[in-house]
């Protein structure tokens, strides 16, 4: 038998593992819990910008306000607010998830041009433009 079977188990090195794990893990779990709302969070960002879009093609339609902030509410995540403006020929959504859900406010816009003034400046103009 060589000197270190006969001297036996070491002490004072037990324990370490387990202290170490459980200072780990409540680190790891955080780390995790932190990823997923981050993934959620980039997840909302891509619904607000789908929702913007579609409100803005629903608005360059000539849809009425109501019809357009459904239509937006219906694609954006819950809690969503929708904002439609129209500046001249253009028509502009925004859509915004309030704080508390994140922790930064997540917010899209989108903008189309009206469908009802786009043949206004060929007609204004004398018909310049069209063909014969």
């Amino acid at each position: 038998m060589c000197r270190s079977e006969r001297a036996g188990p070491r002490r004072g090195d037990g324990g370490y593992v387990t202290a170490e794990t459980a200072m780990v893990i409540p680190v790891l779990v955080g780390l995790a819990a932190l990823l997923i709302w981050g993934l959620m969070a980039a997840a909302a960002q891509v619904r607000c910008e789908d929702a913007a879009r579609a409100g803005a093609r629903a608005a360059a339609r000539s849809e009425t306000p109501d019809v357009v902030r459904e239509v937006t509410r219906r694609a954006a995540p819950a809690g969503a607010q929708v904002r439609v403006a129209r500046d001249g020929d253009m028509v502009r959504v925004r859509v915004t998830v309030p704080m508390p859900r994140y922790p930064v406010p997540i917010t899209a816009e989108a903008a189309a041009l009206a469908e009802d003034t786009v043949g206004a400046d060929a007609a204004g103009a004398g018909g310049e433009g069209a063909g014969p």
